[in-house]
């Protein structure tokens, strides 16, 4: 217990004195990203690949803030995505919401799911992670049920073709990058970073030097359901079109794990280089080698947990760390 006491209290002291060059190497990180995509959308004009690319961009961090600092795995992750494609299309449909409030209201259904769902944090492990997965396929079962046509429409989809904008979506996830990434930043730097990643090393001596756990855990809960929810949201925008199979698909999940493990949790930039990678590694295979696409992403995959399980930023700190 001394040891994660002493740990917190020379974390809070770091947070206090942040050198200027820490500060402006922060502001880079929040900055850069989003200005990056946009010159990308002036250079490449498969402009839909890049906006799915900052989706997942966006999700990668959000499993980040739960994951990278709790050590908590939800294998149903996309539940939150699936819900912020809804909440955003019934704003549309029935509130006539604008479509920015629509998207506000999508991150909002990703954090009240989550809310509800909250006493699955009581698990640990496998457990935890095979309940979050069990949570999204019942979310699912129920969005696409035929018996709620008149309001989800069921299992026939949804049409958003009355606010289709595809440079404002583009926009619009160019913003939720930047907010993805500032939120990474903070929970970082911050106090309560140093709290959750105290909760991962020994929950119970992080309790016990005055860390509230169950309030420290729920909020990087919300954090990352929200940042989810909003991913959700303006795909739904982007594509205009969606059924409930595909925005509720297990595949959201595994590849949000998959870029954010590559480039490495509980780093700011490691699932950004991830989703930034290997999507754009996912898609050049797919055009290039689609009759062997699932062999070599596959194989791909699995090189990257032997020879990389803590991601591609341990190479340079690895390099680092020998160089002392």
């Amino acid at each position: 217990m001394s040891s994660v006491a002493q740990r917190l209290r020379e974390g809070a002291g770091a947070v206090g004195r942040r050198p200027r060059r820490q500060m402006v190497g922060d502001v880079l990180l929040v900055v850069v990203p989003p200005a990056g995509f946009l010159v990308a959308s002036l250079v490449y004009n498969n402009q839909l690949l890049l906006l799915t690319m900052m989706v997942y961009v966006a999700l990668a961090q959000g499993l980040n803030v739960i994951f990278g600092f709790t050590g908590y795995l939800p294998f149903g992750y996309v539940g939150f995505f699936g819900a912020g494609a809804y909440g955003t299309a019934l704003s549309v449909h029935f509130l006539h919401a604008p479509i920015a409030l629509a998207v506000l209201l999508g991150g909002l259904a990703g954090l009240l799911v989550a809310a509800l769902l909250s006493p699955l944090l009581r698990l640990t492990g496998a457990y935890f992670a095979i309940a979050s997965l069990a949570a999204a396929e019942a979310l699912y079962y129920l969005i696409s049920n035929p018996q709620l046509t008149a309001v989800t429409n069921g299992p026939y989809g949804v049409n958003l073709a009355s606010v289709y904008n595809s440079g404002a979506a583009y926009l619009a996830a160019v913003v939720l990058v930047g907010v993805a990434m500032l939120c990474v930043v903070w929970v970082r730097r911050s106090h309560f970073g140093m709290s959750l990643r105290a909760i991962r090393a020994d929950p119970l001596a992080a309790r016990l030097a005055g860390v509230n756990v169950v309030r420290a855990r729920t909020f990087a809960w919300l954090i990352s359901a929200t940042l989810a929810g909003l991913a959700g949201a303006i795909y739904a925008w982007a594509v205009s079109v969606f059924y409930p199979e595909a925005v509720f698909d297990l595949s959201i999940s595994v590849f949000a794990i998959v870029f954010a493990l590559f480039g490495g949790v509980g780093t700011v930039l490691g699932p950004l280089l991830g989703a930034v990678i290997l999507y754009g590694v996912y898609n050049y295979i797919g055009v290039s080698q689609p009759q062997d696409f699932q062999l070599i992403y596959g194989v791909l995959i699995v090189l990257i947990v032997l020879f990389l399980p803590n991601g591609l930023l341990s190479i340079r700190l690895r390099r680092l760390w020998r160089g002392r």
